[in-house]
């Protein structure tokens, strides 16, 4: 496999088109050889001077150094030589780039960090690579990204064209972007071109594809497509689109009209926790936690002193507890605990709280759904106090952009009136007042941008 990456810089500024060897972190002069689990990867530069340069990837896949990674008794003697791993050659492809130019892909240059940061004019050939779906796949995944695409399908044989295409293709990428910007899209998309991975993926696969995809994978129109392609399981996918979901959160919010500095995001979580504060609870579950935004916010509070952060997301539950600190500071351990669930099920793990919040949670689910969170957070938990919060459905009205539901995770949003329906039938089912709060900015017509119930077990 062989990719070429060339430059032909347009602007003095730029300085000689031989500075890409400052971004790539490999001199022209020079050849690198690596070895990789698999094969060998070669970078060496067939031209370079002041006008065009050009730095070549060269990867070769050995198939019986490919066959020594497999680990004893994962199948038949033979199983290790009879597979299809030396034709995924995206994933191959992608783990050599990373590897050859790891540096580079961080968007770091300790010569020429001026040229790392400005889009300069690039083309990437590629001489053949998988491209296993629509004959415009190769459009879909990178047109959207600003490049120019060029892709000329491969014939099983030359000499008999009647034969048919293989799932192959020449691939030329042309347009003016980052390096390492460069570098993660190719990192990401070719292995999702091509549709097959070499090695088992596993929650590491979701991380590195929300790493690599951070500031450009959210609004590409084919983000589902990728993240389905990339990851390949039910489960990953769902991970990564419960990412996807708090940037896509995030970035509604940051739309919508806020009359206060503070965004929307952030004034909900404060309102939580002071709501939280006065209920009197000392001990708090937040269901549906995530990374740990409200439980970072109630830490702070000596008031709190056992705090517990449920999540149907391993990967957020990880994140959380980075960033509360937890393997840093272990006299927190006692304080607060993350634990790995699902509403939809009992959990007596749950019982015997004073308060439990569930911030933007319920539009989540499955409508059919919502009785099994009702009678498992108020029929068998039971804490003294549930605050939960809510998209209005109405306020919708009002952004630039009117849309049915704030973003494609929702399976339902509600109106004021259906809110208030809902929060009285399961405050009178289970014991519970419930009063009714806005939250955020409020149209005179349309009410709060979002609703706050809070319910009180009846002693």
């Amino acid at each position: 496999m062989l990719l070429t990456l060339t430059t032909t810089p347009t602007s003095d500024q730029l300085g000689p088109a031989t500075d890409l060897g400052f971004v790539l972190m490999k001199h022209p002069d020079r050849v690198l050889v690596r070895d990789l689990p698999f094969g060998q990867a070669t970078v060496f530069y067939p031209e370079a001077s002041a006008e065009r340069t050009t730095a070549a990837l060269l990867v070769e896949v050995d198939p019986v150094a490919l066959s020594r990674t497999a680990h004893a008794g994962e199948g038949a003697p033979l199983e290790p030589y009879v597979n299809d791993r030396p034709y995924a050659a995206g994933s191959f492809l992608a783990v050599a780039l990373r590897d050859a130019y790891g540096t580079a892909m961080t968007g770091k240059s300790k010569e020429r960090q001026e040229l790392a940061d400005t889009p300069i004019p690039l083309t990437v050939d590629i001489p053949c690579i998988a491209s296993r779906g629509p004959a415009d796949l190769p459009a879909q995944l990178f047109g959207p990204l600003g490049y120019t695409v060029q892709t000329e399908a491969l014939p099983l044989d030359p000499q008999y064209p009647e034969w048919g295409e293989r799932p192959y293709v020449r691939l030329r990428l042309t347009g003016t972007v980052k390096v390492a910007q460069l570098l993660k899209h190719l990192y990401v998309l070719l292995p999702v071109l091509d549709g097959k991975k070499h090695y088992y993926l596993n929650e590491t696969e979701v991380e590195k594809l929300l790493r690599h995809g951070e500031g450009w994978l959210d609004t590409h129109p084919e983000r589902d497509l990728i993240a389905a392609r990339y990851l390949r399981f039910r489960a990953l996918v769902r991970q990564a689109s419960e990412q996807f979901t708090v940037w896509e959160e995030e970035d509604a919010e940051a739309e919508a009209p806020a009359p206060a500095k503070l965004r929307l995001h952030d004034e909900r979580l404060d309102r939580v926790a002071d709501a939280l504060k006065a209920s009197g609870a000392t001990r708090v579950l937040d269901l549906g936690c995530g990374e740990g935004k409200l439980l970072r916010r109630l830490l702070s509070v000596p008031q709190f002193w056992e705090l517990v952060g449920l999540d149907i997301s391993a990967r957020s539950l990880e994140i959380a507890a980075d960033k509360l600190n937890l393997k840093e500071r272990p006299e927190l351990r006692e304080r607060v605990k993350l634990l790995h669930g699902s509403l939809s099920y009992p959990d007596s793990r749950l019982k015997g709280f004073d308060a439990a919040a569930l911030v933007e949670v319920i539009e989540h689910l499955e409508p059919h759904r919502l009785q099994a969170l009702s009678e498992n957070v108020f029929g068998v938990a039971q804490p003294k106090t549930v605050i939960l919060t809510t998209p209005n459905a109405e306020y919708n009205a009002t952004f630039e952009n009117p849309r049915t539901m704030r973003h494609a995770d929702h399976r339902f949003e509600w109106t004021r009136a259906e809110f208030r329906a809902w929060a009285q039938a399961i405050a009178e089912k289970y014991g519970y007042s419930v009063n009714f709060e806005d939250l955020g900015d409020v149209h005179e017509e349309y009410g709060a941008i979002t609703q706050m119930a809070v319910f009180r077990r009846q002693m």
